[in-house]
């Protein structure tokens, strides 16, 4: 087996002679791999070095461990804990416990260990480096440290739980490590307190690592030596217990319950739990402990399907998986933003945060300067906490001209349009510019539900034309969905990955579809939460429903956001669609409710001053009492809660499947990533297509939970004729769909 340790005794690298302190530099260099990652190659070779170190203690004056990659470690092998399996348990416990005793060996070397950090380090990286005395890292461009995991439905299982508690203390590990899996920047981990020390160059990382080994040739772990005190005290008597931090403690999970709002999401519990009993034990027990708590969790559905969407779709997406192969990269330095709105303004911000030039035209300059005001409100609060300086802030502001004058655009190299969702007005606004923008211009429609094929149409480049669906706030939302017209080339889109990724976004690809894949599959969701009202279902239950299935905002509350007027004109264009088309339109039962919260009762949504919910000052304070009086009678028993959880989760699910049927989608990644990103699709899930493949049985159990749903409430739960051919052949979704 190749050796994924390399063992240089001399800190510049040349292998076998003996510099004149005795340190020993151990390189980590997966041959293999880009990235180091905790293998089977890195176990052995950890052992074999392991051995090596402690047969030569005598000689040996220090130890620096550093990376041959761009990247110090990048954690855990994923696909390993991906695949645990129930019969699989007992050994993969057994590799877990190997691999915690090796860093308990490395950290009881009675040698000074330093861990030169040259790049990023997180997860079972930063476990390696928590594991060694002292930590050096180099403020590399890019470069993150921390603990992701909780992220994935999962805890650092290797002794970060046990070591950050003991070194930042309850509290501080908790709020600023654990349990909201950040990613910081080399000075930021600084500032907690995990890095000891931050250096610009890589000539300082191997020289400040020699120089504190000289400093301390009798180095230990704070917690390994007798009579240490944990930061703000530990619970237990016998370890010195603090009557503050028992104070503050049960709070704690009050906090949890009140951000999880019910929702199964086991991580956050389990690192809580870890880190309060580990607190009140010696090191040891400690990690056994949290061995037990890693155990649950890595062997249950749910990290699995976080593991599936948030690192293996979403690297697949990241790498270009749904991008056009054999066009080179391009970089767009010039952007036209047509419509200076809420959408124009967040997409100018984004544009010019990424180093375009942004030339932001709406029809007067009041209004175009408007929007460029918004970015200014966000680099005001950015500078305010210390994210920006006034320096970076005023240049990023001079990259945004607000105009009114077409001439302007002249050589932009990407127009994106974000005016109102009218057909007529986006045709007009593009047949302004197309003789003023460069002849390869791409052009990008920001629109949500509009055909692009038929946007298209007022274009004389349609293969140059698609659509860019932004989400709101475009500052905040991760995701953009890409929707190729029918003319729309491989070129253009393989450009607007480009465009997004250069923009630091999502990319999913979709092609075109009245409402395409995000706003068709978040439609069956909100209409299913409304329609429930007018079953009996009390408006208060619907709530907590749609909040304990995962949900990120209440069904309820979000249509309030999005307005009802918002979607009865949805409604409307889609029957008009349908109809255009020779078919015929079959109403909603959330249709009704939304026409008379609109028409009778003038309460159109959050922007209206009412909606489902009644507002003060633009504040929500409360469901609306008339719901129950107009829309009941409010029946307790009217729908099982599960049934009411489960009809919210399974709508949009078996919508996918049609997407996926009829080529609306093709990308099962795209799909899983797309619906949480994009429309809120509850983490836990994995997606909504990770959903159905995760579910009870897989999409047998699926299939079956979806027959007794159509019983119950109607056809659209009934699963369509692809997916119950998967259920019977006992498939599962896979990257890319037939």
């Amino acid at each position: 087996m190749t050796e994924s340790i390399r063992w240089d005794r001399d800190a510049e690298g040349a292998r076998g002679t003996r510099d004149a302190e005795g340190i020993i530099t151990l390189t980590l260099d997966d041959p293999g791999r880009s990235a180091n990652t905790m293998n089977d190659r890195y176990v052995a070779s950890m052992d074999q070095t392991l051995d090596r170190l402690e047969a030569e203690r005598d000689s040996i004056t220090g130890v620096i461990l550093t990376s041959a990659k761009k990247t110090f470690f990048a954690g855990a092998d994923l696909t390993a804990l991906r695949n645990v399996t129930p019969e699989g348990t007992r050994a993969f416990a057994a590799h877990i416990a190997l691999l915690k005793s090796q860093l308990r060996r490395l950290e009881k070397l009675d040698r000074p260990v330093v861990a030169a950090i040259n790049g990023t380090a997180l997860g079972g990286g930063l476990e390696i480096a928590l594991a060694c005395h002292h930590r050096v890292a180099l403020d590399a461009p890019g470069s993150k440290i921390g603990f992701p995991e909780v992220t994935l439905g999962i805890l650092p299982g290797l002794g970060g739980v046990v070591r950050t508690v003991r070194m930042l203390g309850l509290m501080n590990a908790l709020t600023q490590l654990l349990l909201q899996g950040q990613q910081m920047r080399p000075t930021q981990a600084k500032e907690i307190g995990i890095v000891d020390e931050v250096v610009t160059t890589p000539h300082e990382l191997l020289g400040k690592a020699r120089e504190w080994i000289a400093a301390h040739p009798k180095a230990q772990q704070p917690w390994d030596v007798t009579g240490h005190q944990i930061p703000g005290g530990t619970l237990s008597t016998a370890l010195g217990s603090a009557p503050a931090l028992a104070q503050l403690l049960p709070a704690f999970p009050a906090t949890l319950r009140k951000q999880l709002r019910g929702a199964p999401m086991p991580a956050p519990h389990h690192i809580l739990c870890a880190a309060v009993e580990g607190l009140q034990v010696d090191v040891d027990t400690a990690m056994l402990i949290e061995s037990r708590y890693f155990m649950d969790l890595v062997t249950g559905q749910i990290a699995k399907n976080m593991i599936n969407a948030f690192f293996f779709d979403l690297q697949h997406i990241n790498k270009g998986g749904s991008r056009p192969q054999g066009y080179p990269r391009r970089t767009f330095s010039k952007v036209g933003v047509l419509g200076a709105g809420m959408m124009g303004a967040g997409i100018a911000y984004s544009c010019a945060r990424a180093g375009m030039d942004v030339v932001l035209k709406d029809v007067d300059v009041a209004r175009a300067t408007k929007g460029k005001g918004y970015s200014a409100g966000l680099l005001d609060k950015a500078v305010a906490r210390g994210s920006s300086t006034t320096e970076q802030r005023a240049e990023l502001l001079n990259r945004i001209i607000p105009t009114a004058d077409v001439a302007d655009l002249r050589g932009c190299d990407l127009v994106i349009e974000a005016v109102f969702e009218d057909p007529a007005l986006k045709k007009k606004v593009f047949a302004e510019i197309l003789d003023v923008v460069s002849a390869d211009a791409l052009f990008c429609s920001n629109t949500s539900t509009l055909p692009i094929t038929e946007l298209s149409s007022a274009l004389e480049r349609p293969a140059e034309f698609l659509g860019l669906h932004f989400f709101s706030p475009v500052d905040k939302m991760p995701l953009v969905e890409i929707v190729r017209g029918q003319r729309t080339s491989d070129a253009a889109l393989a450009a607007a990955v480009d465009v997004v990724q250069q923009i630091r976004k999502t990319p999913i690809v979709v092609n075109d579809s009245r409402g395409f894949f995000t706003s068709r599959v978040i439609g069956t969701f909100i209409n299913e939460g409304v329609a429930m009202l007018a079953e009996g279902a009390h408006p208060a239950s619907i709530e907590q429903a749609s909040s304990q299935a995962g949900y990120p905002a209440p069904v309820l509350q979000l249509v309030d956001e999005l307005t009802l007027t918002l979607m009865r004109e949805i409604e409307a264009q889609n029957r008009r669609g349908v109809e255009a088309a020779g078919g015929v339109w079959t109403p909603h039962p959330a249709e009704a409710i939304v026409a008379a919260m609109v028409a009778d009762f003038q309460r159109p949504g959050r922007s209206g001053g009412a909606g489902f919910y009644d507002y003060e000052s633009g504040k929500r304070t409360r469901l609306w009492p008339g719901l129950t009086e107009h829309f009941g009678p409010w029946r307790p028993d009217a729908i099982p809660f599960a049934d009411m959880q489960e009809r919210m989760l399974f709508v949009e699910a078996l919508e996918t499947v049609n997407c996926l049927d009829e080529g609306v989608i093709t990308s099962v990644p795209d799909a899983n990533i797309g619906s949480i990103m994009g429309i809120g699709f509850p983490p836990w899930t994995g997606g909504v297509v990770q959903f159905m493949n995760g579910y009870p049985g897989g999409l047998t159990g699926f299939v079956a939970r979806a027959k007794e749903l159509s019983d119950r409430y109607g056809d659209r739960f009934t699963a369509p004729p692809s997916l119950i051919a998967k259920a019977d052949a006992g498939e599962a979704f896979g990257g890319v769909a037939a």
